[in-house]
């Protein structure tokens, strides 16, 4: 499952970061590093996925 997850990390971060949290601080802050620039948000999300 956290492989689906990264993959949708990268396609769309947001998603991968909604998968794995759902609504709490972390989404709000990786769709804002995806509104920034796409990399840092891909970076967030794998990170987000990765720790648990």
């Amino acid at each position: 499952m956290d492989l689906l997850k990264i993959i949708f990390a990268v396609i769309l971060p947001p998603l991968g970061v909604f998968m794995e949290v759902g609504i709490k601080g972390a989404f709000w802050l990786n769709i804002l590093l995806t509104l920034l620039g796409y990399i840092p948000g891909i970076v967030h999300a794998v990170w987000i996925i990765a720790r648990k």
